[in-house]
């Protein structure tokens, strides 16, 4: 085994086969969380001894400087899709991102891995997408080499993606479709971005480069939907939602989770972010230049996870398939 890689936010649905990623190319891992204590399971992605868990939290900047001694590179996973309690977009994307790069920078490590999102822009009406962006400009700042990568939304086996629809559809007669369902998307498969993240790591060639990446499809919200009832087999109707209304519809849907821990089915600020597609720029490098030829397609990967919404589960014989309506 070679090299120290100390990856923050590395016990998460992408951080998690980011390491297995690592320590397939036969690197050391350390994975830096806020809570050990849930994090130990990533322990067995690789060897004995090869993967190593330790407290960090990035309002702490002494903890983040114990996580990254002794490490030869860094990757920077940490994130949330919606605020709660002290997890703030500006706190985390932002000044985390800032802290992180800075104490990786005082140690000396210019291979430095930071996972943004498509659409950051410090000038967006969005709090998500514009702490993205300050968290990109502060890491750039600190270490010129460090490699950005902008990824579409992301699926797989814990998605927050697939699931939520599918969730929706199980407890709901009908969909809403926030302005149409026209808003586009190139969901890019875990394993593939894992890959790609883990080649920005190991390939020097790549350094002070931005990509965007996305999957091989590209699907508007409307299709994601309609590809997810036909997976599990349910027949919804799908309603044209306002942007207006949906805003209204956010913003009273993430109330509980100021006082309640969860997560909330939509947020006025996600809604901000739909109103914009979420495909990569063709004149940017993509995952080819990450070195991921060959990414996979969400109808290759779905019915590996799909089956637990269906009536009867992995069980069901021969279900019905029906599809979705418009209204």
């Amino acid at each position: 085994m070679q090299g120290l890689v100390t990856v923050f936010g590395g016990s998460g649905f992408i951080g998690a086969q980011v390491v297995r990623a690592l320590a397939k190319r036969g690197l050391r891992v350390r994975i830096a969380v806020r809570r050990p204590g849930v994090a130990y399971r990533v322990r067995t992605l690789g060897d004995v001894g090869q993967i190593e868990v330790v407290q960090a939290n990035l309002r702490n900047p002494a903890s983040i400087g114990r996580a990254l001694d002794g490490a030869e590179a860094c990757i920077n996973l940490v994130g949330v899709l919606y605020e709660h309690s002290r997890q703030r977009f500006q706190t985390l994307h932002a000044k985390g991102a800032e802290e992180v790069a800075a104490a990786a920078a005082a140690r000396g490590i210019s291979n430095f891995v930071q996972i943004s999102a498509l659409g950051a822009d410090p000038d967006s009406a969005s709090g998500y997408a514009r702490s993205k962006a300050m968290g990109e400009q502060a890491v750039r700042a600190a270490i010129p080499s460090a490699v950005i990568i902008r990824p579409s939304v992301v699926f797989g086996v814990d998605d927050s993606l697939f699931n939520r629809f599918a969730g929706l559809a199980s407890l709901l007669p009908v969909i809403p479709l926030p302005g149409g369902g026209e808003t586009k998307f190139q969901p890019v498969f875990v394993g593939d971005l894992a890959a790609a993240i883990a080649n920005a790591v190991t390939d020097r060639s790549l350094a002070g480069k931005t990509f965007e990446v996305g999957g091989p499809k590209v699907y508007s919200y409307r299709q994601l939907m309609e590809l997810t009832l036909a997976e599990i087999h349910k027949s919804r109707a799908l309603l044209p939602l306002p942007w207006p209304l949906a805003s209204m519809i956010g913003a009273l849907a993430e109330l509980p989770t100021k006082f309640l821990p969860m997560a909330p089915v939509l947020t006025a600020d996600q809604v901000i972010l739909l109103k914009s597609d979420s495909v990569p720029d063709s004149a940017m490098p993509g995952l080819k230049a990450l070195g991921v030829a060959n990414p996979i397609a969400a109808e290759a990967v779905l019915p590996s996870y799909m089956y637990r919404y269906r009536k009867g589960g992995q069980f069901a014989v021969n279900p019905e398939v029906v599809s979705p309506t418009g209204i």
